[in-house]
């Protein structure tokens, strides 16, 4: 059945600027929400934005990509009449996103309570830079300072040389996915409920953990705070014609990389078989890698790279991403609908409930008098009736369940749905921790042949007894999930997965393509297991393509993605960014999930998602192919640099720290300004615009950088915030649980461990009016711990099998290569 999209029927009022809205709005209008955006009369300011300075009137390629299917809606709700049309809105929306900081809405009366009065089964969404209560609520500050504070930038950079912000504000989309995970799920509970909720996000609890790959926690299990930013090794690298990336993660990759570059012999060092060792070695090998790409064109390089499945790719940008063979086949890239430029598509796809046609963004009040006129006569009509095959259960007529009488408005938006979670490594635990987190009874499927990847980045050594239980990436990525071990290789061990597949909601799994096919688990058996069953896959690069069965990591992403080419120095080769691609994939993955979830409850039917690791990347760097196909500019590196923002940078401060500061707007400039008026920076601006700001950024810097250089970090952040400027201290990766505003509002909770002790594991960056008061029920689980209660208790196996299947190394709770020490 292809049915309609997974949204339709759900209308929102979209009250957000610039990207974190913009992106979760785009989301929910691509699976079929009705997204009105409500716009004050001057504009959402990044209509009139270009990273060229190109004129581009009110339709910026940035914002048109942001807003694309929307409908435009002008209305000065800071007037009485406003106010009221925008209340009239309300009572038609099943969700309001908003951008504010905290109060203002609340101050026009137009905040939550004013939302739920006209509609109590309605959800409003408020993302801000800090969330609200705390004592830095109101703090000015940006996605550049955010990143600062969160202890994001000072995990890049060269030794001796400035630390820098990872390029594209990859801050802003994790924000804009991640309000849109909050979003379906409040709509879910609602939906069962009948009551609707204020869901408060943080813009920097969004970014201190997938921004620093949860660094906090690797110090809390090991007690050390020195995280130096060093390069990787090998990591990007210079070739004939540019550059490649390789991302070395596992022992056998390692060892294939050495024959790669024609160095076996480096195989047999145990110093270099870690990429701490491999740092700490330096320019012992790092010369020598570079000699052998240096040879080569990038796509000999990659071609060599392949064979060997090591993880590999060119570096993309803004020029020849859309040319890039695997992206040209499987058409990522496709044409504005109002012209002018390309753009990616919908980062996934839902084999029954297609995304909708892209329509264009609207032009400023270009749907005034028809949304508006709705408020009054009712909704419009569907434009598109759906297509002959669909089935009764997906008429329009069909829209959803009534409110569950005896469904709890307090519980957990996930609450009742369970999960099979078949992923390894970061990017799709991190979406099963999600759905755990939000209520859902998620189950971690490995094996004791091959436990999850990420249990061996462990702060212990394989000398130690139960060593992979001691990953601190691990320990996050699946706390609140219970763990099975299977082997899918064995007949009996798949029987029992196709069980508690037939008594389950969702499955989630990020096998090569390969494995899949091995194991049989195409989505015509799956679905046939259970009608019910949400499928999500996340391939690297895609279920088709020639990639297909390319291995990739969150490194690979940033890599051909442009993550890192807008990352770095102007002088180097590009830089990585540091992780962010894992958990924006899988935060992609959990909403499609939800989705998913959404037209279940509209027909009956699971649903097969196709939720690619890439092109989740490729939409979060899309700024730099939307720019280009434009205007034809194309974007690069600059230390900390961006069009922007200016003056933006980081500065070294007299008491050896550094700050971070960052001046978007004409307030910020004046505020700028007004705080150090002795350092005359208004001459060397032709004027207040940014593109004349921008023109001087290098005059603003050495201005500004002397004036640090004598002062302490807390003197020059204390006098800029006082006029309005955001800026901030770095903080160090590992110290972002120090900050007292994410304290202040018990972002990190205490998770007790049977091994690993008790340790402060940051939790989802939301918070919903109604929710228990802790979002953590378990720590994560030990191989294999949840044997017995899983299949004995869904499955009904008795303490005999179960006995059995561990004899015959088909369930177990040890790997197959750690055999018991006597002590054990």
């Amino acid at each position: 059945m292809v049915g309609r999209p997974a949204l339709d029927g759900v209308r929102v009022v979209d009250l957000s600027h610039g990207i974190a809205g913009g992106y979760a709005t785009k989301l929910l209008a691509d699976a079929g929400a009705d997204v009105m955006k409500v716009e004050l009369p001057a504009g959402d300011p990044l209509r009139g934005h270009s990273a060229s300075f190109s004129p581009v009137g009110d339709g910026g390629p940035l914002f048109s990509f942001l807003n694309t299917t929307k409908r435009g809606v002008v209305l000065d709700y800071r007037t009485e009449a406003g106010r009221d049309r925008l209340l009239d809105l309300y009572a038609t929306a099943e969700l309001v996103v908003e951008r504010s900081e905290p109060g203002g809405l609340e101050s026009l009366g137009l905040g939550w309570e004013a939302l739920a009065d006209r509609r109590p089964d309605a959800t409003m969404v408020s993302v801000s830079n800090f969330g609200r209560g705390g004592p830095w609520s109101r703090r000015p500050a940006n996605e550049f300072t955010l990143m600062a504070i969160a202890g994001s930038t000072a995990t890049r950079g060269r030794p001796g040389r400035i630390p820098f912000n990872a390029g594209g504000r990859i801050g802003e989309w994790m924000g804009g996915v991640t309000a849109a995970v909050a979003a379906t799920a409040a709509l879910r509970r609602a939906r069962r409920t009948g009551r609707g909720d204020h869901v408060d996000l943080s813009l920097l609890e969004t970014i201190t953990p997938t921004c620093t790959n949860v660094q906090t926690l690797w110090r809390s299990f090991t007690g050390e705070y020195d995280t130096r930013a060093l390069p990787e090794v090998p990591s990007i690298e210079p070739t004939l014609d540019g550059f490649v990336g390789f991302c070395v993660f596992t022992g056998q990759q390692w060892h294939d990389f050495t024959v790669l570059v024609g160095h076996p012999e480096w195989a047999d060092d145990p110093q270099l078989s870690t990429m701490g060792g491999r740092i700490a070695a330096g320019a012992s090998i790092a010369e020598a890698i570079r000699e052998w790409t240096s040879a080569r064109t990038t796509a000999e390089v990659v071609e060599q790279a392949v064979l060997l499945r090591i993880p590999v790719a060119p570096i993309g940008n803004g020029a020849n991403l859309p040319d890039l063979d695997q992206f040209a086949q499987r058409g990522v890239y496709v044409s504005h609908p109002g012209g002018g430029f390309i753009q990616p598509r919908v980062p996934y796809a839902n084999l029954s409930h297609p995304s909708v046609p892209f329509r264009p963004a609207p032009r400023l009040g270009q749907h005034n008098v028809e949304v508006l006129d709705e408020t009054t006569s009712g909704p419009r009509p569907r434009t598109q009736p759906p297509p002959p095959t669909h089935e009764p259960t997906d008429s329009p007529d069909a829209r959803r369940e009534p409110p569950d009488p005896d469904a709890s408005p307090d519980a957990f938006p996930l609450d009742g749905v369970r999960v099979l979670d078949m992923t390894a490594f970061w990017a799709g635990p991190y979406a099963g921790l999600v759905l755990a987190t939000l209520g859902a009874d998620v189950i971690h499927v490995e094996s004791v042949q091959r436990p999850d990847g990420m249990r061996f980045g462990s702060v212990r050594t394989p000398a130690d007894d139960l060593w992979w239980e001691f990953g601190p990436t691990f320990h996050h990525a699946n706390v609140g999930k219970r763990s099975v071990t299977l082997d899918l290789t064995r007949p009996e061990g798949m029987a029992l997965l196709h069980r508690l597949m037939a008594v389950s909601d969702g499955l989630v799994e990020n096998f090569s393509p390969r494995v899949i096919d091995q194991f049989g688990l195409d989505w015509d058996t799956v679905h046939r297991l259970n009608p019910r069953l949400v499928m999500v896959r996340m391939p690297a690069f895609g279920l088709d393509g020639p990639w297909r069965d390319r291995v990739g990591f969150a490194q690979t992403m940033e890599q051909v993605s442009g993550m890192c080419w807008l990352s770095g120095y102007a002088d180097t080769a590009p830089q990585l960014a540091r992780g962010p691609s894992d958990p924006l994939a899988g935060l992609h993955a959990a909403y499609a999930f939800i989705c998913g979830l959404h037209a279940r409850q509209r027909t009956g039917q699971g649903s097969f998602v196709e939720a690619t690791m890439v092109e989740t990347a490729l939409n979060a760097a899309a700024e730099q192919v939307v720019e280009y196909s434009a205007t034809g500019h194309l974007m690069t590196r600059d230390t900390n640099h961006h069009p922007d923002a200016c003056p933006q940078g980081v500065y070294p401060c007299a008491d050896g720290e550094h700050v971070a500061l960052s001046v978007e707007t004409t307030r910020h400039w004046q505020g700028l300004l007004d705080a150090v008026p002795e350092l005359g920076l208004e001459a060397l601006s032709a004027s207040a615009a940014l593109v004349d700001r921008f023109a001087a950024r290098h005059a603003l810097d050495e201005r500004l950088g002397r004036w640090c250089a004598e002062q302490s970090s807390t003197e020059v952040v204390d006098r800029l915030i006082s006029f309005g400027v955001p800026a901030a201290v770095l903080e160090i990766s590992r110290g972002g649980d120090r900050n007292p505003q994410v304290n202040a509002r018990g972002f990190y909770e205490a998770v007790d461990h049977p091994l690993a002790g008790t340790h402060r594991l940051p939790a989802l960056p939301m918070r919903f009016g109604r929710q228990p008061e802790r979002w953590f029920s378990r720590p994560a689980p030990l191989l294999g711990e949840h044997n017995a209660e899983v299949l004995g208790g869904l499955l009904g196996l008795d303490d005999d099998e179960l006995a059995r299947l561990e004899t015959d190394q088909i369930i177990g709770t040890r790997p197959v290569f750690a055999p018991r020490t006597p002590a054990t």
